[in-house]
């Protein structure tokens, strides 16, 4: 693999600032784990409320949407003006939207409460992207994964949310996660100050720290054709999980007779080991290249999710934990791999990637829970078991070279 060499002026360290690596990726633990609230609510509201799975959709649908429509906007009006203290300002709106959920009567009010998460949701992650890449140095993968795998163990939390306590204490078990908003809005005002004062230093020394691109000589219609590949790869994968995530539950019930708490924990499996792959993936992709990672995070989980809607629940566990591993071996990468594609671009193409998983979700929920009220659980699963085949397309994706140095140079 060709080595691209950069020579780095001298305004801050290239040496990862790990302090801040792991603090936002906590953050980012924080921040998803409220949003991993809403599909754990998905049993208790179908059941207490009598909710249809096109409803249930449907609040997945508000939730993601609005996330996924303004994380760009809220990338690109940083990249242009950088706005350290939104951070704790989405985490409020967050603190706003849990304490509606956590006692709205009434389904309406459910949606708008949800909007309010998703409102914070969207301003936390390109920014929360953008101070990753900031303290990351020379170890942009591992930085990327390190944010990300914080999310993603948020993420994972959702079943054992929904068995242990919104089960037990229904819908108002909500409002213990206050205080997750409220500690997460601590951090972060912590984490600006330190945002605040490299964009201070930037400034006094007129210099801006900016990405160096693997993708070597790459036309503009060249990177266009790369971004659509990738944007489809994150469709394929994003309606994937969002079908474990919120819906695969039912699957287990209907199909296995499990309990909730029963199922929740297998689905719990799957996002854990989801987040072990979410962290391996960066460091990986800084060894063996973006590309290389992609495809491997692609290609593995084909066969493994045809044959998941046929096997007897043993094995449907130890699929789910192969699927989740490499599924999610690209999460990270793919960011990276986009901020690279237009590396003047950090916040929008953060705001892109993940904001259009989001989004893909979204869509996805509703989708999924149409189907399910009208062809039934077992069917819809095996109409989502082919979506993997989509990520075949990773294969046409321009190869990545490796970077050794992480410039910083002039405006």
């Amino acid at each position: 693999m060709t080595t691209v060499t950069a020579k780095t002026t001298s305004l801050m360290a290239s040496n990862p600032v790990y302090p801040i690596i792991f603090a936002i990726g906590g953050c980012h633990l924080l921040n998803d784990s409220l949003q991993s609230v809403i599909p754990a609510m998905f049993p208790v509201l179908e059941k207490d409320l009598g909710l249809t799975f096109t409803q249930l959709g449907l609040i997945a649908f508000a939730l993601n949407m609005v996330a996924s429509v303004l994380q760009p906007v809220v990338g690109f009006f940083s990249d242009l003006k950088p706005r350290p203290f939104s951070l704790p300002f989405g985490m409020f709106l967050s603190f706003l939207g849990m304490a509606g959920l956590a006692f709205a009567p009434q389904y309406w009010m459910i949606l708008i409460s949800v909007i309010f998460i998703g409102l914070g949701s969207a301003i936390f992650h390109p920014e929360g992207s953008r101070v990753s890449f900031m303290a990351a140095g020379t170890k942009r993968g591992l930085s990327q994964s390190i944010y990300q795998v914080g999310g993603n163990s948020g993420q994972a939390l959702a079943p054992l949310i929904s068995a242990f306590i919104l089960v037990p204490l229904g819908q108002k078990g909500a409002a213990l996660f206050l205080l997750v908003a409220a500690l997460g809005i601590f951090i972060l005002m912590k984490i600006s100050s330190w945002y605040k004062a490299q964009l201070e230093q930037e400034r006094l020394l007129n210099r801006k720290r900016v990405l160096l691109s693997s993708m070597a000589n790459l036309t503009k219609k060249q990177i266009g054709v790369a971004l659509g590949l990738l944007l489809m790869i994150i469709f394929a994968r994003s309606i994937y999980v969002t079908n474990i995530t919120s819906f695969y539950i039912f699957h287990l019930i209907e199909t296995y007779g499990l309990t909730i708490q029963k199922g929740q924990l297998i689905i719990f499996l799957f996002l854990a080991v989801g987040a072990v792959g979410t962290f391996f993936g960066g460091p990986w992709a800084d060894k063996m290249g973006r590309k290389n990672v992609i495809v491997l995070s692609l290609l593995v989980p084909i066969p493994l999710s045809l044959l998941l809607p046929y096997v007897p629940l043993p094995a449907v566990i130890v699929l789910l934990i192969l699927i989740g591993f490499f599924i999610m071996l690209s999460f990270s990468v793919t960011v990276v791999y986009a901020q690279e594609l237009v590396p003047s671009k950090i916040g929008t193409m953060a705001g892109l990637t993940v904001g259009l998983a989001f989004g893909m979700g979204a869509i996805g929920a509703v989708v999924i829970g149409i189907l399910m009220d009208h062809i039934g659980i077992y069917q819809t699963m095996i109409v989502i078991s082919f979506l993997p085949l989509l990520g075949l397309v990773g294969l046409a994706l321009p190869r990545d070279q490796k970077i050794t140095t992480e410039p910083v140079i002039s405006e």
